[in-house]
């Protein structure tokens, strides 16, 4: 096996013979297109609640405020140069999405599965989220359990992302304003008590209320370096399949500035911006004696138990007051319906290329019902601990390997290579078991991260040993793109 052969007798399979690359009338420029979809994404309050989420004593902001900044900041570009722009090249030079170009890394046959049916799979668990997420708000204002909310949430999402994903788009490009609107007004009310936030005022407290209530201790603070790593892998874990799915994006982008520019205005600026606001918020309430007694009376009487809130989003009664806080969580969960339904179609269009034979109404209701049977569990409501950390596992070397493989060829797409790529599949397995150290209690820091970089290196090492199948050449229809996209 060779990374510079092709073969002729080899016969692609009808899904790459069948693409055309999407041309260049039909592309956008950068600011509508990548970054206010990528700045989407990040609007969803399920991000900025558990981007900084910690059970050790004081959380992530153990350590003071600038220390979580600089995370951020860190995360963001990882997020863009290391997972993102890779993608968003490919997808610029070749016009194809990203179940195609993922041929070249782990071949015509095995790009079948993965990253193509693995991103639909993986849609469910982020549906899980989202309907554990949004259910529980939801059940603060209407007068339904939450758990049967759970039900019909899922239900609905799958069916509307099965049949009426087309409406949700016209909302969805509205609904994130409602983020944008809560964090402002957020942040305008504390950041004046931001300066007064003293960290191990903020440890001490919680050990205080802790023990008030008759909870479990909790797990002694971060170090400085944990606390880095800890808002890196949550940050990096949640955009991972978002990084990949770059190529879907660049797909869609005119030249090498609307994919540099989409990615660090969309990716990068918001999360900086975004979980950065979430963050100054938490050290805001807990600098102002006010404030920190009613998040304290907050947490006392949750619905679900005592609980002490180190999080923006179920500090929002306690900043802007209960009726307004109740309804702006509402409008939240509501504004996240849309993203639930593109998960859903995400999934079914995965489903529908790779399990053709099947009817997308049982593989997607599968899929749905695993999502809520998640949610129920409790399972997905964990997401900084439990989703986070799979969903990194899973895309962190998918991403590492497809850098490598786009560097090896020169910067571009080789093309697919005959049925399963050894080197990519060597690559994948070997970061997955990395990126899920956290379950198998290996101490390995930053999983996300430490994923793609054995990836990363895993794949360079395959390749120059021949551990690859050969190039396959396709028709003129499929590589066009390359030389239609100003690359």
């Amino acid at each position: 096996m060779n990374n510079q052969s092709t073969q002729t007798s080899y016969q692609l399979p009808d899904y790459i013979l069948s693409a055309t690359p999407n041309p260049p009338d039909k592309r956008a420029p950068w600011y509508k297109s990548t970054a206010p979809t990528y700045a989407g994404i990040f609007l969803w309050f399920v991000f900025w609640q558990e981007a900084l989420k910690s059970s050790n004593l004081g959380g992530t902001l153990s350590h003071g405020v600038l220390l979580g900044l600089v995370a951020l900041v860190v995360g963001a570009a990882i997020c863009h140069y290391l997972f993102y722009l890779v993608p968003g090249m490919l997808g610029l030079q070749t016009g194809l999405p990203l179940y195609i170009v993922g041929t070249s890394t782990f071949g015509a046959q095995g790009g079948f599965i993965m990253p193509g049916f693995l991103m639909g799979v993986l849609q469910f668990g982020w549906l899980g989220v989202n309907v554990c997420f949004s259910s529980l708000a939801l059940a603060e204002v209407i007068p339904i359990p939450a758990k049967v909310l759970m039900v019909i949430y899922g239900v609905l999402a799958a069916f509307v992302g099965l049949k009426g994903i087309q409406y949700v788009a016209k909302v969805a490009t509205y609904v994130p304003l409602v983020a944008v609107v809560t964090l402002i007004a957020l942040v305008v009310s504390t950041i004046g008590n931001v300066g007064s936030f003293d960290p191990q005022k903020l440890i001490e407290t919680q050990k205080e209320f802790l023990a008030q209530n008759n909870l479990a201790p909790a797990a002694p603070p971060l170090s400085a370096f944990g606390v880095f790593a800890v808002i890196v892998a949550n940050v990096v874990g949640f955009f991972a399949t978002a990084g990949a799915a770059g190529v879907d994006f660049g797909m869609n982008n005119r030249d090498k500035r609307d994919v540099s520019m989409g990615g660090l205005v969309g990716i990068a600026l918001a999360t900086i911006l975004i979980a950065g606001a979430a963050l100054l918020v938490i050290a805001g309430v807990y600098g102002s004696p006010e404030l920190k007694q009613k998040a304290l009376e907050a947490g006392k009487n949750a619905k679900g138990g005592a609980a002490f809130i180190l999080d923006a989003f179920n500090l929002i009664p306690v900043v802007l007051g209960a009726g307004a806080g109740k309804w702006l969580m509402f409008l939240l969960a509501v504004a996240a319906f849309p993203p639930a339904c593109f998960s859903s179609f995400i999934a079914a269009n995965s489903f529908k290329t790779t399990l053709p034979k099947v009817n997308p109404f049982i593989s997607v209701g599968i899929g749905a019902a695993v999502s809520i049977i998640l949610a129920l569990s409790g399972y997905a409501g964990d997401a900084a601990a439990k989703v986070f950390p799979i969903i990194g596992a899973s895309f962190g070397p998918i991403c590492g390997a497809m850098a490598v493989d786009y560097l090896l060829a020169g910067k571009k797409w080789s093309g697919p290579r005959a049925g399963f790529n050894p080197a990519g599949w060597i690559a994948w397995a070997l970061g997955f078991i990395v990126g899920i150290s956290p379950f198998l209690k290996l101490g390995v820091p930053c999983p996300p991260v430490a994923a793609f970089v054995v990836g990363a290196v895993v794949y360079y090492i395959c390749a120059k040993a021949g551990l690859t199948t050969p190039v396959v050449p396709i028709p003129a229809k499929t590589a066009g793109g390359a030389q239609q996209a100003k690359a």
